[in-house]
């Protein structure tokens, strides 16, 4: 198909239509077990990013709601900075428990989420949202459990026009979030991971938060060996 042909876009009932280039759907056909990402989500995001080498995490983005933790698949979009048009459409067919993630390329020109769509969001059993782009109505979202991680705030609103991508890989803050990845947020930040990973993963993170748990004990009693700090200065030339 060339690309001034369009793109096929899944229909109301799995069939498929020629749109607009720019204008796709893809279904979410990869959702872990929910019992699984539970028994990750029990470890802060410090723990978790750690346990991925430091290196894989979305920066940039800050907690807008009063409190609680996010855990559930991504539902991704992507779309032209500013404007919501396949968000509004991916609330209506993402799933209960999902978390919406929007890529809308970091810009705060144009808030891409407000009031009305938390409101939708939790009447339709989303998990939370997560945006690379701005949001607005903050007295809501500051009053409200409904996770919600956003770049920053304006009180402009969205245009509705499109164009816009639904489950196809999108950058977040630096990181490239899959369809289906497990995504986590606290008050630390958002970190995502594959869902193949996740069973290695909780056992790193179970390790980690026990040598922790048992350093908190060592600094509270006074024993806590810091002679790793001139070990690595000696490796460095310096006694």
């Amino acid at each position: 198909m060339r690309p001034t042909e369009g793109r096929l876009v899944l229909g109301e009932r799995g069939s498929t239509s020629l749109a607009a280039p720019g204008y796709v759907i893809h279904s979410l056909d990869r959702r872990p077990d929910p019992q699984t990402v539970a028994r990750l989500a029990i470890f802060p995001t410090p723990v978790v990013s750690d346990c991925l080498g430091r290196l894989s995490g979305v920066v940039g983005l800050r907690p807008f709601h009063k409190r609680g933790p996010l855990a559930g698949p991504a539902f991704t979009v992507k779309t032209r900075p500013g404007d919501n048009l396949m968000i509004h459409k991916a609330l209506d067919l993402a799933a209960p428990g999902d978390v919406l993630v929007i890529d809308g390329g970091g810009e705060l020109a144009n808030a891409l989420v407000g009031e009305l769509m938390q409101l939708y969001a939790i009447q339709r059993g989303l998990a939370g949202f997560v945006v690379d782009g701005a949001i607005r109505d903050l007295g809501a979202y500051a009053a409200s459990d409904f996770p919600c991680f956003a770049r920053g705030s304006v009180h402009r609103g969205p245009y509705k026009d499109g164009p816009g991508e639904i489950n196809v890989p999108v950058n977040i803050g630096g990181l490239v979030i899959e369809p289906g990845d497990v995504v986590l947020g606290d008050e630390d930040g958002v970190v995502a991971i594959s869902p193949d990973r996740l069973e290695e993963l909780i056992e790193a993170c179970r390790r980690k938060a026990e040598q922790e748990a048992a350093d908190k004990l060592a600094i509270n009693s006074g024993c806590y060996d810091r002679t790793w700090i001139s070990e690595a200065l000696s490796r460095r030339g310096l006694v």
